[in-house]
């Protein structure tokens, strides 16, 4: 009887629990759509490469500085490297909402609610003033640290809307902030800490989410 008893209080307390959770932080985010936005990452990364004729690893000057003057496919480099990422942008939001939407579904919970519009303000701010410090690091033709830059604001938004959503992202993102300050010693191999960065990091991490919640 005491025994049965004590069952019944822990599955109360783990209903709570959930409840609890399911109110204060966004669950239904697929692991699925860190995979297909690393895979989008990693395909407009081997763009650039195919535009600019090297290959990762190999090149014997910067990159940036390789692209100058360079006009192909019928666009110059800045314009090439503004539709490729732009691109790159609409396929990860695309599949990252396809498939979190559709786990939404399966748990029967909301898409958009309090929690989700608090998850995107918190990483917004972040995104946002990175944004905007690109920019200015473009204005002023400081061009080689601007992939450096990505990853650490990128990261430091998901530390900020990590305590939203499930605890891993707060792990990915404290390893794209170091990847970002490697990255800044680093000038030359931008691209390529970005490849890792928001291509490699995101697939592994994609899966092993995909496998811990999702399976």
């Amino acid at each position: 009887m005491v025994m049965n008893s004590q069952k019944e209080h822990l599955e109360n307390l783990s209903e709570i629990r959930s409840i609890m959770e399911r109110s204060t932080k966004f669950i239904s985010l697929s692991g699925l759509s860190g995979v297909a936005a690393g895979v989008a990452a990693l395909i407009g990364a081997g763009m650039v490469y195919l535009y600019l004729e090297t290959s990762p690893f190999s090149h014997s000057t910067y990159y940036y500085v390789k692209a100058e003057g360079i006009e192909k496919w019928g666009l110059n480099y800045l314009e090439f490297f503004f539709l490729d990422a732009i691109l790159v942008l609409i396929a990860a939001l695309s599949f990252g909402y396809y498939f979190t939407s559709r786990r939404a579904k399966q748990k029967q919970q909301k898409m958009w609610d309090a929690t989700s519009l608090r998850l995107g303000i918190n990483m917004f701010i972040p995104l946002a003033t990175g944004g905007l410090f690109c920019l200015a690091l473009l204005y002023h033709g400081l061009i080689g640290f601007i992939a450096p830059s990505t990853l650490l604001f990128y990261g430091l938004a998901l530390v900020n809307g990590s305590k939203y959503t499930l605890n891993d992202i707060r792990n990915l993102g404290l390893l794209e902030i170091a990847l970002g300050l490697i990255s800044m010693v680093f000038i030359g191999y931008g691209l390529e800490f970005w490849a890792i960065g928001f291509g490699v990091l995101h697939i592994v991490y994609g899966i092993l989410m995909y496998n811990k919640y999702e399976v």
